[in-house]
């Protein structure tokens, strides 16, 4: 699984990606998480809010940090 945060880092885009790690450590799935802040990359993908969560190349979430609850069930 490819997880990606993206943002430029506010710290809403940090509170996001301290939520998806620790939803990955508690669900012990198998993922890769990275951080994308170039803007540029970011509206290529149709984000124009962030923070926006990607889990494998479609965007879970945007412009809001999702409960750890919400991001749990979109690891699942």
């Amino acid at each position: 699984m490819k997880i990606e945060v993206l943002g430029p880092g506010c710290p809403r885009c940090n509170a996001l990606a301290a939520s998806v790690e620790a939803a990955v450590a508690k669900l012990g799935v198998d993922a890769e998480v990275a951080k994308i802040t170039d803007i540029m990359e970011i509206t290529a993908r149709g984000v124009m809010m962030t923070p926006a969560l990607v889990v494998d190349g479609d965007v879970k979430a945007s412009g809001r940090v999702p409960s750890p609850e919400e991001i749990e069930a979109m690891l699942s």
